[in-house]
């Protein structure tokens, strides 16, 4: 017997249920949690910048041992003074056994695998339950997987943004992630990355270079993505499944070709 294929509600911008559109198969993907943390850990392995220090490093000075006699340590000293240089075990000296730019970081992954994480991940951001349980926050009665009607991806003021997102009850999550927003510990806060905020909302669109994505940009946590763009990483940061997601039908429409 055929089984009723599940709809959802498309929102207006005002956050009134203008009609309902069958979900996409591939929302009904099987949930591999192992397959979707396999991936996003490759995706940032891959993405890991070679680093290492300068071969001179610890090393521009001219140096000479003192030898045996003198009630000293044998350790290399510098020529124009008395002060040891240049071994690991010395102030300034080089480093005993740095980090080598030559270090393989990436992962490999099946490309069968890396599909079925990204479908996978994808049916996640359709169940309310996996929503949930990562921790986003919205309003009770909100149908899964959300999807906005296409004038959405035309707003290019984060206020109609905003207001759009509040219509439907998910203005939580954006309170949440501004709330959550801390400074870094460590050394971050001076190299460019002060700040970490929860991710929040991630808006779906069918295409890039939309006016959505300017309009979302200062929404703290929400990302924009056009349809091309969704791999594992975006759709489960960190790798853990159920982000708060948006499409528009536009987007959902286009979903809906994928080939399982």
């Amino acid at each position: 017997m055929a089984t009723k294929q599940r709809t959802t509600n498309v929102y207006s911008l005002e956050g009134e249920v203008v009609k309902s559109v069958p979900v996409p198969a591939v929302f009904e993907t099987q949930f591999r949690p192992d397959l979707i943390k396999k991936a996003v850990v490759a995706a940032e392995a891959n993405r890991r910048q070679a680093y290492g220090p300068s071969p001179e490093s610890g090393m521009r000075h001219s140096v000479s041992t003192w030898g045996k006699g003198r009630g000293v340590s044998r350790v290399q000293r510098l020529k124009d003074g008395r002060k040891g240089a240049q071994s690991p075990n010395n102030v300034s000296g080089r480093r005993a056994h740095p980090p080598k730019p030559e270090k393989d970081w990436s992962k490999k992954m099946n490309q069968k695998e890396r599909t079925l994480a990204r479908l996978s991940a994808l049916a996640a951001v359709g169940s309310e339950e996996a929503v949930r349980d990562r921790g986003h926050q919205f309003a009770d009665g909100v149908s899964f997987p959300v999807v906005i009607e296409d004038r959405m991806q035309e707003l290019i003021s984060t206020q109609e943004v905003y207001a759009a997102l509040s219509s439907i009850g998910l203005d939580y999550d954006v309170d949440r992630a501004k709330d959550g927003r801390k400074i870094r510990a460590g050394r971050g806060t001076m190299r460019n990355r002060k700040y970490r905020t929860p991710r929040s909302i991630l808006l779906v669109v069918a295409e890039r270079d939309l006016p959505l994505f300017k309009g979302a940009a200062n929404l703290p946590g929400v990302e924009v993505e056009a349809v091309c763009g969704l791999n594992s990483d975006v759709l489960a940061p960190g790798g853990d499944p159920g982000r708060l997601t948006v499409f528009s039908e536009s987007a959902i429409n286009a979903i809906g070709g994928w080939e399982q």
